[in-house]
């Protein structure tokens, strides 16, 4: 029986790719403002922005097959393979109707970003680092501490490891190919969005 996955990719591959998308991928530490940002980027340079971890959580919110299996794995403690999460991407930005897109959270290592440029042929245009020091990461998540689970300072650890050993090599790679736009995520944030926003125009205008 087909799951939804299978159904997404039929006719989603093709065409997205005829769009030669945008894509460009957003990675930072837990509490690097990573969500902020991208909002600021939505708002002012049109592009759509798609979290991994949200469309994962919607396809479980939905019943579907497809959720159920994911639901399933996650609480085998098995990781989703990264197939799964990349065509929820790819119907996320077949549906969104746009040819810009901000993926925040993904690939989470080496194997995930692999796999997306297999699967959708699509390189990223470039990957915006927000590189933050672990003092303010866990600062800015414990002050921020309003009932979420994971942000005590035993998990907030765990998480920076995780991303780390696992999101660094897929940096190093980027950067080995100059793809790599690092922003000082520590100043306050309207700061940052002015660096943002000077590696955004130039590109926006041209489009324009």
């Amino acid at each position: 029986m087909g799951t939804v996955v299978e159904a997404a990719n039929k006719g989603v591959n093709g065409s997205i790719t005829e769009k030669n998308p945008t894509v460009v991928f957003v990675l930072g530490g837990p509490g690097s403002g990573k969500g902020t940002q991208c909002a600021n980027i939505v708002e002012h340079f049109g592009y759509t922005h798609l979290s991994a971890g949200d469309l994962l959580r919607a396809e479980i919110k939905s019943g579907s097959e497809n959720g159920t299996m994911i639901q399933n794995m996650i609480k085998e403690g098995k990781i989703v393979p990264s197939e799964v999460t990349i065509k929820l991407l790819q119907r996320a930005m077949q549906e969104s109707g746009n040819d810009k897109f901000l993926i925040d959270g993904f690939p989470r290592n080496e194997e995930n970003r692999a796999a997306f440029e297999n699967v959708t042929g699509i390189e990223p245009a470039f990957v915006l680092f927000f590189d933050c020091p672990e003092e303010e990461m866990e600062r800015r998540l414990l002050s921020r501490n309003q009932g979420r689970e994971d942000d005590n300072i035993e998990t907030i650890r765990k998480r920076f490891n995780v991303f780390l050993e696992s999101s660094l090599p897929v940096i190093n790679y980027y950067d080995g190919k100059a793809k790599v736009r690092k922003i000082d995520a520590a100043r306050p944030v309207q700061d940052i969005f002015e660096t943002v926003k000077a590696i955004f125009a130039p590109k926006n205008e041209k489009a324009d």
